[in-house]
């Protein structure tokens, strides 16, 4: 599979070039809002222009599309928000939903918050407001490139990046819904579905041991099937079986059977 497109930032030291004090804060906020001019940022923002569509067919308007987009942020999560909607679910049904579909964003939150944290420095609420931001896009990019960063560099590179991220993915998600109409329904559905392209090329880029990659493609033979013998749980069962036989089959084929 290639490997994707990547925002890859500019070698960063881990001071000032001149060898002087480290860089401000508010620097690194920066220089993470120009690492979100990106492929990935463009492929996203292309995938929520296809949700714009859908919101729109569906009966939403512009303001409780752009709800949805600020305030759940993740595609998946919108998504399945607006299905329940529509499909008529009350409100703690959708929240559950939504909630159920987030699952798979915790872990990812406390794989990177370790990262991002400087031990005494960090506030609490500071790691709150990066935890917004965490979706497969950002996650993938932070897991890959931000250890090259000085530790106290990381946390506002992150929220630079994330904040432009979600902010080109908001205006881009409103001037599509406004314009969707004129947009031709096959290139729409295209769009659409860049997103779990992306998000499948961008996971197997970053995947950094045998059994992640051995775990993608097992989910990929047994997602289909669970989808046709037990729909509703699909997903769960998928990540559940494929994740297990992964780690055991590469665990055994590392150290065998002892």
């Amino acid at each position: 599979m290639p490997t994707p497109p990547s925002a890859s930032p500019e070698p960063l030291p881990g001071h000032h070039p001149d060898g002087g004090d480290p860089l401000p804060a508010r620097a690194w906020v920066l220089r993470g809002v120009r690492a979100a001019v990106s492929i990935p940022a463009l492929i996203l923002a292309a995938a929520f222009v296809g949700y714009a569509g859908l919101a729109r067919e569906s009966g939403f308007t512009l303001g409780e599309t752009l709800a949805m987009v600020g305030f759940v942020w993740a595609l998946p999560s919108v998504v399945v928000l607006t299905g329940a909607i529509t499909a008529g679910m009350g409100l703690v049904p959708a929240a559950i939903a939504v909630a159920l579909a987030s699952v798979r964003l915790m872990p990812m939150t406390m794989a990177l918050m370790p990262v991002l944290r400087v031990e005494g420095r960090t506030r609490r609420w500071q790691l709150l407001i990066a935890s917004h931001f965490v979706a497969v896009t950002a996650w993938v990019w932070a897991m890959r490139y931000l250890e090259d960063h000085p530790r106290e560099a990381r946390l506002p590179f992150f929220l630079g990046f994330g904040a432009s991220l979600t902010v080109f993915v908001f205006c881009m998600t409103g001037i599509a819904y406004v314009l969707v109409d004129d947009m031709p329904l096959l290139p729409s559905a295209a769009l659409f579905m860049l997103t779990p392209v992306y998000f499948l090329c961008s996971l197997w880029g970053a995947a950094r041991i045998s059994a992640d990659k051995a775990a993608m493609a097992i989910g990929l033979l047994l997602g289909p099937l669970f989808h046709l013998y037990m729909p509703g749980l699909d997903l769960l069962w998928t990540g559940l079986v494929g994740g297990t036989l992964a780690y055991v089959g590469t665990r055994i084929a590392r150290r065998g059977l002892r």
